[in-house]
């Protein structure tokens, strides 16, 4: 867990962050005997970021080894590293150094949530599946444990509001805020990343993320051709009983009467160029607006009468 030092996390060291027991100290691995960790939800992508590091790794090489444990083949998993061994690749390191830790499936997932949620750029995605990767694996554990204990069963949803309650405080955040991060997993990819790319906020995504696949690709669609999403459509939709049986027409109209509506009030103006050839130039603006209102008001009258 990070330390909180004057409302601030501390980063620690990589033996506090992995507390599971080190095969060996730092080894030369070759890079093609690493395999990504499986449904890794850390993007690793070729970046002005990626740029950087490659430039330090081809100057500096790797100044911090990356963290692996041993897989069934002989060869290794990835916990904390990927963008290095990236970068490594790019730069054609044939080996990279790294710490070989022993751990089980639901630890590895643990640490490899624990060691990569402090890079300093989370998008909402990666916080949001890694969050859930997680959340799974400790009520896998917390289950375990009230198995093989002798006291009362813990029910599952008082086991996942803890487990929920523990990663906020470790992540600095609250559980409920851990929750909200976990609903943008329900989301279609498309919507996902309109939520990464701040095009909507994390609100209107955890909103969405309660429609059905169906109504997202439409909401998605909507969207991509108006340009715009307002929370007030959101709320429009989710405030609608069923949706399931919508068509995308309706979602449409749904969406679309929820808006503030135009004032559609008939607006007439004249040019000056234009009024300049009926008014004396020594004319002000009030007087001929008097004269205009004059006119109006006896053709008003004519077209009564001819009623």
């Amino acid at each position: 867990m990070a330390n909180r030092v004057a409302g601030k996390i501390k980063l620690q060291s990589v033996d506090q962050l992995l507390g599971v027991p080190e095969i060996s100290g730092t080894q030369e691995i070759d890079i093609v005997r690493i395999h990504a960790f499986p449904n890794h939800p850390f993007k690793v992508l070729d970046d002005e970021r990626m740029d950087m590091l490659v430039d330090s790794i081809r100057e500096n090489g790797i100044l911090n080894p990356v963290i692996v444990r041993p897989d069934q083949n002989g060869d290794y998993e990835m916990i904390s590293g990927h963008r290095r061994l990236h970068a490594a690749g790019i730069v054609g390191l044939q080996k990279i150094p790294a710490i070989v830790k022993e751990m089980s499936d639901d630890e590895a997932i643990i640490k490899m949530v624990d060691a990569n949620i402090q890079r300093e750029e989370i998008l909402p995605s990666e916080r949001a599946f890694s969050f859930k990767m997680k959340m799974e694996a400790m009520s896998r554990q917390g289950s375990r444990v009230d198995l093989t204990c002798g006291t009362e069963f813990h029910k599952l949803d008082a086991i996942n509001k803890k487990t929920r309650e523990t990663i906020g405080d470790e992540a600095g955040m609250t559980g409920r805020q851990v929750t909200k991060y976990i609903r943008l997993t329900e989301l279609i990819s498309s919507i996902l990343d309109l939520v990464d790319s701040k095009k909507i906020t994390l609100t209107m995504g955890v909103d969405i993320s309660y429609l059905d696949e169906q109504v997202q690709k439409w909401v998605y669609e909507y969207y991509r051709d108006n340009g715009f999403l307002k929370p007030v459509q959101v709320e429009a939709l989710r405030n609608q009983q069923n949706l399931s049986n919508a068509s995308q027409y309706s979602i449409i109209s749904i969406m679309n009467d929820a808006l503030p509506k135009k004032n559609t009030a008939a607006k007439v103006s004249f040019s000056e160029k234009k009024l300049n050839k009926y008014f004396p130039s020594h004319y002000s603006a009030k007087e001929r607006e008097t004269v205009i209102i004059q006119l109006l008001e006896q053709w008003s009258e004519a077209q009564k009468a001819i009623q």
